[in-house]
């Protein structure tokens, strides 16, 4: 596998407690622009602490797999939340769908490689990032679209680096090192791609939208709380900020 590296760091993946947080939080890392308002805004209206994790959808899943504590897993797309329910990890009754992850082709301002769509992808000497296909939630949904584009053998010449995590694909796009990325198209209003980076959509009948949902983990050791902060995230005032960040709701 090729690689390139990035000459800034990337986005904190971890959030050390300082001290013990009433609160786990398992959170897909391309989600952390709304979850660190919500989380503030949870804290400051309830006087407690609240810690999340950030990582790959694939890594925090494998989190709560191994047993480590959690109290609300809200991955970067459903699959996980569903394989997590049927492995007894989190509670049915729980489950709430919050909002759409929908995939977009990221390039460099000015779109230097002349990207369109997804075939340019294959063009020789295009640059190319994804995300791993066993980590991050986008990573999956990248190989899958472009399989069902009959485009993935002819892409991965052209793959410079499989990224673990989709804020890793926005600096390698911000940074011009690749020519293109798959991403969340969410991520684009984030300040790190303002005047750096332009959106190239995919035709809706080759995309695969996802969903992300929120549950509250059956070994939490807080319930009342978790179920606060999951219903939370899922009111008018959370989809408010899901809103700003970009992100379109589910439809009811």
């Amino acid at each position: 596998m090729k690689r390139i590296w990035a000459v800034v760091m990337v986005v904190l993946l971890w959030t050390a407690p300082v001290r013990a947080a009433d609160l786990m939080v398992f959170s897909g890392a391309g989600l952390m622009k709304p979850m660190e308002e919500m989380r503030k805004n949870f804290e400051r209206q309830h006087a407690v602490t609240v810690d999340v994790h950030y990582g790959s959808s694939g890594e925090i899943f494998g989190m709560i797999a191994a047993g480590q504590p959690c109290d609300v897993l809200i991955p970067g797309a459903e699959k996980y939340t569903l394989d997590a329910l049927d492995n007894g990890w989190v509670e049915k009754e729980t489950i709430r769908k919050l909002v759409l992850h929908l995939p977009a082709i990221a390039v460099p301002k000015g779109n230097p490689a002349n990207v369109k769509g997804l075939d340019d992808l294959a063009r020789q000497g295009v640059r190319v990032a994804i995300g791993d296909p066993k980590a991050p939630a986008i990573g999956r949904v990248s190989k899958k679209l472009l399989t069902k584009a009959k485009l993935w053998e002819r892409v991965q010449p052209n793959i410079e680096v499989y990224a673990p995590t989709v804020n890793q694909l926005l600096i390698y796009v911000a940074l011009n090192q690749v020519d293109a990325a798959l991403i969340w198209k969410d991520l684009t209003s984030w300040a790190e791609a303002k005047g750096k980076i332009e959106v190239v959509d995919i035709d809706p009948g080759r995309n695969i939208i996802k969903t992300i949902p929120t549950a509250v983990c059956t070994r939490t050791k807080n319930r009342a709380l978790a179920l606060e902060f999951n219903n939370y995230v899922a009111s008018a005032d959370g989809l408010a900020i899901w809103g700003k960040w970009g992100f379109e709701p589910c439809a009811k």
